[in-house]
């Protein structure tokens, strides 16, 4: 009888990730081996404080750095393919084509003198060859496609005349004008207000649904993940410090810092209850410590916390996190290690 031996290929790999920056105070090491992995129609949340990294591994996918930011380390395969080795030329093929991007402000991301038209009809003939007429006419389907009303006169107006909402999702009919596999959405709500915010969440949702496309999203909100997400990443100082499925998350999370997150989202069961702030300020990046990046921050830190960088320990099958609490109390691992010895 025949084995099917055939080896399976995510769609996206991120691996052993390293990206810096160079700046006359010194390298600012922004990614510190961030691996992950995306599979095709999934959706991964990336969350985390300002400067924890979350932004900058997402452009490093799309090489879209700053010119003092180089990838130093790691490799992005896209279908088993190392991107990280394209030329510029390849990789203008891939940007759009392949993945695309809806930036955290679509007020400075979209181009004030052109209209809404022009902007999405240059993403639609950059990959394609088609008419202007063609294009048009797609462009207004993309309009359509995301709720704008009235999309033939919308195209005509200038980003000043649509209101944050509408801006959003012209900025997510530009992304997906190409049908690309991979759309990576940077703090998509941010500019929004709550109402705006949901209504922008459940567009993609749909979205992706109909397109099949797979979802990076990348957020400083937990609760903003909670619902789209088939697997969280939680970032802290350039690093992975704890990834799970979102009841992994949010019911037993187990890294000091995703607990700290926790305690700072508002609950509409327990409105009364005090919101607690993680203590301390964000890692300087310039000066990472020897230990764990949140050791300082850290109520529970142990004398190791301060020397060694913890380890990722599997807490169960969905749910890892880095923790030297963990691996000294980790009942999985001891669990396995006893299953082995049986």
């Amino acid at each position: 009888m025949s084995q099917n031996t055939e080896k399976h290929t995510p769609l996206l790999q991120v691996i052993d990730l390293h990206t810096s920056f160079k700046t006359d105070k010194g390298e600012v090491k922004a990614v510190n081996g961030v691996t992950y992995t995306l599979e095709e129609g999934k959706s991964l949340g990336i969350v985390g404080e300002s400067g924890s990294g979350k932004s900058v591994s997402a452009y490093s996918i799309m090489q879209i750095l700053d010119g003092n930011g180089h990838i130093t380390q790691g490799k992005v395969l896209f279908k088993g393919e190392d991107i990280t080795k394209y030329t510029p030329k390849q990789m203008e093929d891939f940007r759009g084509r392949h993945c695309a991007m809806i930036f955290q402000d679509p007020m400075t991301s979209l181009n004030p003198v052109y209209t809404v038209g022009n902007q999405i009809m240059e993403a639609i003939t950059t990959h394609n060859k088609v008419s202007r007429e063609e294009a048009r006419k797609k462009a207004q389907e993309m309009l359509e496609l995301v709720g704008i009303n009235d999309a033939p006169r919308r195209l005509k107006q200038y980003p000043h005349e649509l209101s944050g909402g509408m801006r959003q999702r012209v900025m997510i009919a530009m992304a997906l004008v190409s049908e690309p596999s991979i759309l990576i959405a940077d703090e998509p709500t941010t500019a929004l207000d709550v109402t705006i915010q949901a209504q922008i969440l459940e567009l993609m949702m749909e979205l992706q649904k109909k397109l099949g496309m797979a979802i990076i999203i990348v957020t400083h909100d937990l609760g903003v993940i909670a619902q789209m997400s088939d697997e969280i990443v939680v970032m802290y100082g350039g690093r992975i410090c704890e990834r799970g499925t979102a009841e992994d998350i949010f019911y037993n999370p187990c890294h000091e810092y995703t607990k700290g997150l926790l305690r700072s989202i508002p609950s509409v069961s327990n409105m009364k209850k005090k919101l607690v702030p993680i203590a301390g300020t964000p890692i300087n990046l310039l000066n990472m410590p020897k230990g764990c990046a949140f050791c300082a921050r850290c109520d529970n830190a142990m004398k190791i916390c301060l020397t060694q960088v913890p380890e990722e320990v599997r807490i169960d099958k969905t749910h890892l996190a880095s923790c030297w609490i963990n691996i000294r109390d980790n009942k999985y691992l001891h669990d396995e290690e006893a299953e082995v010895k049986a």
